[in-house]
């Protein structure tokens, strides 16, 4: 559950980040009355999402068993490249997300169909979040037993709906450095452990079949089933018995994307005026 709250509790104040910032603007520059445009493009962003969504799941559930485990690989394949590709674009865009977001806004209004340019921004922007939100979600649920993790992602949600609306309002004033920093070091953890069920779904596929000697047996100590496996398998990836090959998948995964991810960003160049 815990799991699910927070990648939705992020995915949703991006979300709700990006349309609180153009919202503002627009209040801010006396031009309100452009804002129903905004939830014109929300709302068919999440209208596309939750179609998408029920499409793919629709869509499995026609596939003979090892079709629908190499399904499953598939969808957790594509939610880590979803994951790595948020949290990196997210350390690169946060410090100038509002002016091109101010910009952005400027250039759809001056163009010639400035109602259609708008929607068609905000839809973008949202829709991008929420197709993120299906892969990741439909991963989840594949590999997790944990019955709550759609209530987790609800809750993650609404949670990031009021966060939106309280930037928006100016009641809220979050360290969004801080928050997406950490919030990005959890992410690749999960995105890990979904890589590693990729792994794991490959051989159950019949289209892996190499490094399949376990490394270590905890089932008897701390079970994935377990209240704290459970925990640790949303938050670390964790697994009681895990293959060669799925550990050293996690582990390499850590490896690679955590130095890249912390590493201190570059300086933001400035122009020098020459008197």
């Amino acid at each position: 559950m815990l799991a699910p709250f927070l990648i939705m509790l992020r995915e949703g104040l991006e979300a709700a980040l990006i349309v609180g910032i153009i919202a503002s603007y627009l209040r801010q520059t006396g031009r309100q009355a452009w804002l129903p445009a905004i939830w014109v493009g929300v709302f068919l962003a999440i209208a596309l999402s939750l179609f998408a969504g029920a499409g793919l799941q629709m869509a499995s559930a026609q596939f003979p068993q090892k079709a629908q485990e190499l399904f499953e690989a598939v969808i957790a394949l594509v939610a880590v490249a979803v994951l790595v590709g948020m949290v990196f674009w997210m350390r690169r865009a946060a410090r100038s997300i509002r002016a091109e977001l101010h910009a952005s806004v400027d250039a759809a209004l001056h163009g010639g169909a400035a109602t259609w340019g708008l929607i068609g921004m905000v839809f973008l922007a949202v829709a991008r979040e929420g197709l993120e939100s299906v892969f990741f979600l439909l991963a989840i649920f594949q590999q997790s037993q944990d019955g709550a993790a759609p209530i987790g992602a609800a809750l993650g949600v609404l949670v990031a709906i009021g966060a939106g609306w309280g930037i928006y309002a100016g009641a809220l004033r979050l360290d969004l450095k801080r928050f997406f920093r950490w919030t990005g070091i959890f992410i690749l953890f999960v995105a890990a452990g979904l890589f590693a069920s990729a792994i794991k779904a490959l051989h159950e596929a019949g289209l892996w079949n190499a490094l399949l000697d376990p490394v270590y047996d905890l089932s008897g100590v701390l079970p994935e089933s377990s209240p704290l496996g459970t925990v640790l398998g949303g938050l670390l990836g964790y697994r009681d018995a895990p293959s060669l090959g799925e550990f050293l998948g996690w582990a390499g995964f850590l490896a690679v994307t955590l130095p890249l991810f912390l590493r201190p960003s570059a300086p933001m160049t400035q122009a020098v005026g020459q008197k």
